[in-house]
Formats: C-alpha cells, structure tokens, sequence
C-alpha cells in the first residue's frame, strides 16, 4: 500500500482501509479516523445519520435474503467484529473496493481489517441497506455509510455471492464524486496497480437464467447499439437511472429516445460487456467491463416485473474518472429536442 498524508482531514476509505491492512498494529488505525466531533459534524448537529430509520426496499428480494442482510448491517453498525465477520464464507473471501481499487483476498485478512477499524468507529456511526435485490444464492444491496465511517458519506451498490449461507464474494462499486475529486485522485490504486481479477470465476455463475438471460440481452443490445432491441426489453413504466450523471427517465418510449442520444457515449454502452450477474428471479443485476476508455468497470441493478421484463434499471459507476466537461455533456444527452 502507498504511504498516506496521516495529517490530512477527513481521510477517506482508502486511506483507512489501506493502513490498516498494512499495518500489523492495527491499534494505529485509530489515529487515521476522523475524530469523534468532526464525524458528528460531517453527520450534521442534529444527528440525523445516526437516529433516522431507513425505509428498506425489499420488493425484489426474497424474505431469506432480506432478512440475511439486514441482520449483517445490524451487526456492522453494532461494531460487533465476530457478529459481522460470522457472515463471511471462512474457506474462501474475497472483498473489493472497485472504485478505490482495495482488494481482500480471505477471511483472516477481512478479519483483521473490521477489528482494526469497528472500536474506531463512533457510536453515531452507521452503515445500512436501501434497497436490497436477489436471492440467497447471489445479490445485489444499495447501502449507505455515514461519513463517521470513512469521511465522507458514501452510497455503494455491493455485488455479493453466497457459498453455505454466508458471503463468499462482496464487490463495491460506487460515484467516486461522494468522495471529492482531491481524496479520490489521492487514494485510488494507480491503473497499473488496478486488481484486474474480480474473483467471479471462484464464485462461478450461480445467477438464476432468467436474470442471466436479461443481463446479458440489455448489455449486448447497448454495447452494439442496438437500441430498439435494448428498449424492447423495458416495461412500458419502466425507470432508467444513471447514478453518476444524476440521470432518470422515466417511460419505455423515454428511455428509447434517451439510449439513442446517449449509448453510444455511456460507459455501459458502446463497447461494453458483461463481467458477471446475480440475483434471482425477481432482479439483479451484472458488473460490466469496457476494455477501452476512462470508466473500465461498473455495475447495473435489475428489477424485473411479473413478466420478466425490466422495470427499473440503475447504473452505478465512478464519476470521478470523467471530467466536469465530460459529465455535463453526458448530462446534456437526457433533454428532449
């Protein structure tokens, strides 16, 4: 890992994460956290962060998983290093930061990592699920962290897969722009560095076909530009959200009319293919790769209807990877001439 500014304020995941890694007294994380009053400060006075309940989207999971993730933020947020790690396949883990490029490659070295950093965190600090879709055998989870946590408040989308029960492979991705260019450009892993291996050959394909045959039938349509075949795949209401250009249209014919003005320039678009899928019956979702351009990776949710069509659809990329120019100019595609 890269020597870090230990006197810079509000020090982000990577910064964190990365020493603690690094370090065998791991007790020496502590002084990397914002402190307890800055923390409290970034949250806001009144503390919304740590007293308001979430409401849960659970509407395209199974009770099992639902009740599964949430039980593992709940023990997260308790700081209860045991409680949250007994989540973990223990033969095999691997968890990745695929914004900042900060991999795990086991449960030992995880472990070692949340009993670094949980007695650090504050008793206002939080991190919880939004919205949660899939199955027990593979899942996508939206999920918030309070800036106590890391800085600055982020909002992930995690790709996990299960082996026995328990989380065999977690992969985060998220808008870097949460993070602030100048952290993000201080703490990613540099290109040459980059993990290029994601572990989903160790998991395998466990995603149910029906939202493996969707997954791959959006991508390839988008990637060739084939957008009437993309939008046929749309419920009639359906949404298409793009986190990173803060992007959502609403509408089957909308969305044909978006994907023709923009495929060709967004990163899951024009060259882009599918890495891996999970989820079940009700949605998922697929990481995708572009072997060319700024934004090499990325993830998008799927929520089907009763027909298996798609009726939302959510990109989650790094946008710090892009230029102001660049993002404006991908905003600027939704308006209607």
């Amino acid at each position: 890992m890269r020597d870090m500014d230990t006197n810079k304020a509000g020090l982000g995941r990577r910064s964190v994460l990365g020493v603690a890694t690094a370090t065998l007294g791991l007790g020496a994380t502590a002084a990397l956290l914002p402190s307890t009053a800055s923390a409290r400060e970034a949250a806001g006075a009144d503390g919304i962060h740590s007293t308001h309940t979430p409401t849960i989207d659970t509407s395209h999971a199974t009770p099992e998983l639902a009740r599964l993730i949430s039980r593992f933020f709940e023990a997260k947020t308790s700081r209860d290093v045991e409680a949250t790690l007994s989540y973990f396949y223990p033969r095999s883990t691997t968890y990745i930061d695929a914004s900042l490029g900060w991999p795990t490659y086991s449960w030992d070295e995880l472990h070692k990592l949340f009993a670094g950093l949980m007695p650090t965190w504050p008793a206002t600090a939080r991190s919880y699920p939004t919205k949660i879709i899939g199955d027990t055998t593979s899942a996508l989870v939206f999920f918030t962290d309070t800036p106590e946590l890391f800085g600055h408040e982020i909002r992930p989308m995690g790709v996990i897969n299960f082996k026995e029960g328990k989380i065999a492979r977690w992969i985060d991705y998220w808008d870097g722009r949460e993070f602030t260019l100048t952290d993000m450009k201080a703490q990613r892993t540099p290109d040459e560095k980059f993990p290029t291996d994601f572990k989903e050959s160790v998991v395998g394909e466990t995603a149910k076909r029906s939202i493996k045959r969707v997954a791959h039938s959006i991508s390839d349509a988008l990637s060739a530009g084939a957008v009437k075949e993309a939008a046929s795949l749309f419920s009639d209401d359906a949404v298409l959200e793009d986190q990173a250009v803060r992007t959502v249209v609403t509408g089957r014919l909308n969305i044909a009319a978006y994907l023709e003005r923009a495929a060709a320039h967004l990163p899951y678009g024009a060259g882009a293919e599918v890495r891996h899928v999970v989820g079940g019956h009700l949605g998922g979702g697929y990481e995708w790769t572009r072997g060319s351009g700024a934004v090499r990776r990325g993830v998008t949710a799927l929520e089907l209807d009763g027909d298996g069509r798609i009726s939302r659809y959510t990109s989650v990329w790094d946008g710090s990877l892009v230029s102001d120019d660049q993002l404006s100019r991908l905003q600027a595609l939704v308006i209607e001439h």
